[in-house]
């Protein structure tokens, strides 16, 4: 685990970003500015909270949420990466990749002129993730804290062949209870639906979730709006460089059988990933850089 002193004297600035062990081995940097509060962790570089002052959080975090080096935090913006579900030729591979469970480092933090907070991290690979992915790359985490959330993913092919990108930022947003919820900005949109025969469908009108939902929307890079009547409220999630969306809710049965879930808190929850799946994947050319970009922001409704 990197020193704490040493990440502080480096990365710390007045107002704006502190370093702090959570847990055992669990390093966070905690953004407090004028604008919003935010909480990161260095293990895989994972936005745990998001709430702009005056606002009700944006981002979920699972109150249940298990804090423990190589596990994964349920809730906040689990990075999917470099692969989106089950590896394509090892199903012996974690699911959704390894980024989300492996350190990365802090590299840049700064305040900016508006009251807002820049930070950078980078994805540190060793043996274990090379076996996993044997191609020279690199991944970084740009995250820029303000009155809305902008977080990049950016990888860089470093090596001499293409690869195939597959990528999500799996956001949980928090709503006042998902009967109070519809979802804008997919309609007509054909999706995988993952619950069941896995077979594809389109988007008859907006969504709304009574049950079990796990759906890969492709050939998209509309806006997604979650409107919540019971905050009165708007979520709009912008995205550049994907053409995938997913939404994902549990349900009761699921969510009680997950122990960082527990029952009734699926409720309070809805996950809205940009990312790049299925036939959306992304060639990266040696040399090239792509930019996985979502904006979080609040609207009034």
């Amino acid at each position: 685990m990197p020193d704490l002193n040493l990440l502080n004297q480096r990365f710390a600035i007045e107002n704006h970003v502190q370093l702090r062990e959570i847990a055992d081995g669990v390093i966070i940097a905690e953004v407090a500015n004028q604008h919003a509060l935010s909480n990161i962790a260095l293990q895989g570089a994972h936005i745990a909270t998001f709430q702009p002052r005056g606002e009700e959080p944006v981002i979920w975090l699972s109150p249940n949420a298990k804090f423990a080096p190589g596990k994964s935090i349920r809730g906040g913006v689990p990075i999917c990466w470099p692969w989106f579900g089950p590896h394509k030729t090892d199903s012996k591979l974690p699911g959704h990749g390894f980024a989300r469970t492996v350190p990365w480092e802090l590299q840049e933090t700064r305040a900016l002129e508006d009251g807002a907070t820049f930070l950078r991290f980078g994805l540190l690979q060793n043996d274990r993730t090379r076996a996993q992915w044997p191609y020279a790359c690199s991944a970084q985490l740009e995250v820029t804290v303000d009155k809305s959330l902008r977080v990049e993913l950016v990888t860089t092919n470093t090596g001499q062949e293409a690869f195939e990108l597959g990528e999500a930022l799996h956001t949980y947003f928090q709503i006042s209870d998902v009967a109070n919820m519809t979802l804008r900005g997919l309609e007509g949109c054909e999706y995988m639906d993952k619950v069941g025969n896995a077979r594809r469908y389109n988007q008859p009108g907006s969504i709304v979730i009574n049950s079990e939902v796990d759906r890969v929307y492709v050939n998209t890079d509309s806006d997604c709006l979650i409107e919540d009547t019971g905050l009165k409220r708007t979520i709009r999630i912008h995205k550049e460089g994907s053409r995938s969306t997913v939404v994902w809710n549990p349900w009761t049965e699921k969510a009680e059988k997950m122990g960082d879930f527990g029952p009734k808190l699926h409720r309070d929850m809805v996950c809205v990933e940009s990312g790049n799946a299925l036939e959306n994947v992304v060639t990266v050319a040696p040399g090239e850089t792509h930019r996985l970009v979502a904006v979080y922001s609040v609207e009034k409704l």
